[in-house]
């Protein structure tokens, strides 16, 4: 019983660790709907996200501890990416992580670090629906770029930073206000779906979906405040293969994410916490009671 906590959100086009990993990466790229494409022009981005797995989960309530090998996965995230639109319907979007992670494992007896590339993310945006550009779809791959086979005979697959398998990516957002007001809302949803994998383990098929509000009605000077109030859910199929722990991977998952973003063009800075609400794990996973993001990115 020694595998990890799910992982969540898979983001459409907001600025996010697109990690490919199976311990609760995905949550990190969700921000508020006011980073989605608003006209022609780029936005390059640095993240850093954080997360401690440490605690064991069981169906939707804690376990014990002696029930999963695995005692603790803290791991740091620093994704640097861009973003571009050719024209008022056509862009690209990638996403360049480089993850740090710490393993505590009672069943090896061992505690290790390391740092590494993760998996790049390459997608395409399509946003020609409305000229406001408040509806779009998003299509590309997650590569093979991050390692999957660290200290293997003590780190499981689920727990690499790259998962070692070739992702099909597909999303879709829609943005709109509340009437004349300065009420927003927003709805995201992607799924990432494992095709072509390597040495014999395939990551669940993965959908996560996010929905939120945010007032653009405040400033302080020049500069823009939006407080932003998100619901993240998402759903995970188990992993398989010979590699694989089928029995202790897949999950449901909702997390309540209040954060804050501040606009002084052309800079904006975003920051938030997901705290979980409800999850429901398959066998015994590590899960980290709340997670932490900060954006910084640049219009151009």
């Amino acid at each position: 019983m020694k595998k990890v906590g799910a992982g969540l959100l898979a983001g459409v086009l907001v600025p996010g660790a697109a990690f490919a990993c199976a311990c609760g990466c995905g949550v990190f790229d969700v921000a508020t709907s006011s980073m989605f494409p608003a006209g022609e022009g780029g936005m390059a981005f640095l993240n850093y996200d954080y997360q401690d797995q440490n605690q064991n989960w069981s169906g939707t309530s804690s376990a014990p501890a002696a029930n999963n090998d695995d005692k603790k996965i803290e791991t740091h995230f620093v994704t640097a990416g861009l973003q571009y639109m050719f024209n008022r319907s056509w862009g690209a979007q990638v996403e360049i992580p480089v993850v740090n992670r710490t393993f505590d494992s009672a069943g090896n007896a061992a505690s290790l670090n390391w740092t590494g590339l993760g998996d790049i993310r390459l997608k395409g945006i399509y946003t020609g629906f409305s000229e406001d550009l408040s509806s779009g779809l998003t299509f590309g791959l997650k590569l093979p770029t991050g390692s999957d086979n660290r200290d293997g005979d003590v780190v499981d697959r689920d727990s690499q930073i790259g998962t070692g398998s070739t992702d099909l990516l597909l999303g879709g957002f829609h943005r709109d206000r509340f009437g004349a007001s300065h009420w927003n809302w927003f709805a995201q949803v992607e799924l990432d779906l494992p095709t072509l994998k390597q040495g014999d383990y395939r990551p669940g098929l993965e959908v996560d979906a996010a929905a939120g509000i945010y007032y653009d009605g405040l400033s302080l000077g020049r500069a823009k405040i939006s407080p932003v109030a998100q619901v993240i859910g998402s759903w995970r199929g188990r992993d398989n293969g010979a590699a694989a722990a089928p029995e202790d991977s897949g999950y449901q998952r909702v997390l309540l994410s209040p954060g804050i973003e501040f606009h002084l063009h052309p800079v904006k800075v975003y920051a938030d916490v997901e705290i979980p609400v409800y999850q429901n794990m398959t066998g015994n996973q590590l899960v980290a009671p709340v997670l932490f993001k900060f954006s910084v990115s640049y219009m151009f």
